[in-house]
């Protein structure tokens, strides 16, 4: 297990938080971390891990080791991949907090099944809770409803809506734009809406290990699209940060989205920074 290069702070700093509405902390990758004014937190696809290398290069430091997360009330796994569900970054909350993981089928299949988290870690099968599109759970002080993504490369991926009296919040996992984003952006006022954004590279094939041409995030256009769709007042672009060769810089966004209604703002952080609803 890779060991954090920045100590505690971050957990630390979230722990300590005390928001009027919602604090968000960007963890790298596509992870985030919510608290909310009672309390309430959150964890989004926490992931600390290396990757695989050569095929996938973790490029951002690794911000926090799980042992030291003193505050979780939940875990929302967005789809199946490493990246996004993953043991040694994941159960290690469950086991010190009791927190419970929501995710799809195929998400806790990986959990349970495939890596066996309840025979490794102090975690018991009532903290996993499978949703599906057109769920809602209420976790303290957030509703969060389940709604459809589209990412071709996973089984079973969803979104979250998570609405605060502060504000609304989605998540969108690594979808690409989505037919059911434009219901989306018509059922919720999104106040900020976080969508996967990264280059086209050439990453090495699982099975041949030749480098191959790979789009595994939405481009410029894509992510603007779905933002427009999904009607977002600020997007805050994630995963661009993460894997060598996939690596892009989201400034350029501003010129692409200068010409659209929404999103109205573009939100541009990097691993470890704080913004608010």
């Amino acid at each position: 297990m890779s060991t954090s290069d920045w100590g505690d702070w971050l957990p630390e700093a979230v722990a300590d938080a005390s928001p009027d509405g919602v604090a968000i902390w960007y963890l790298g990758c596509n992870g985030f971390v919510l608290k909310g004014a009672e309390g309430t937190t959150i964890f989004i696809d926490p992931y600390v891990g290396l990757g695989n290398p050569p095929r996938t290069v973790r490029m951002i430091p690794v911000p926090f080791d799980p042992e030291d997360v003193r505050e979780a009330d939940a875990i929302l796994a967005t789809h199946e991949h490493t990246d996004h569900v993953d043991g040694p970054s994941q159960a290690p909350i469950l086991e010190s907090t009791d927190a419970v993981m929501y995710g799809p089928d195929d998400s806790l299949a990986v959990a349970l099944e495939e890596e066996g988290w309840t025979e490794e870690w102090a975690v018991g099968e009532d903290q996993f809770a499978e949703v599906t599109e057109g769920d809602t759970v209420e976790i303290g002080e957030f509703t969060v409803r389940v709604e459809p993504a589209h990412d071709p490369d996973a089984t079973h991926p969803v979104s979250y809506v998570i609405e605060h009296d502060a504000g609304t919040f989605f998540h969108g996992g690594d979808s690409k734009p989505a037919d059911e984003f434009e219901r989306i952006g018509e059922k919720y006022d999104i106040d900020l809406g976080v969508l996967a954004f990264g280059a086209v590279g050439r990453i090495p094939d699982k099975e041949t290990g030749e480098p191959q041409r790979t789009r595994w995030y939405s481009d410029e256009n894509q992510i603007i699209e779905a933002a427009e769709d999904l009607r977002f007042d600020r997007l805050l672009p994630s995963h661009w940060d993460m894997w060598r060769g996939m690596t892009s810089d989201p400034k350029v966004l501003s010129h692409h989205a200068k010409s659209f209604e929404y999103p109205r703002e573009l939100e541009l952080v990097e691993i470890g920074d704080r913004v608010d609803l």
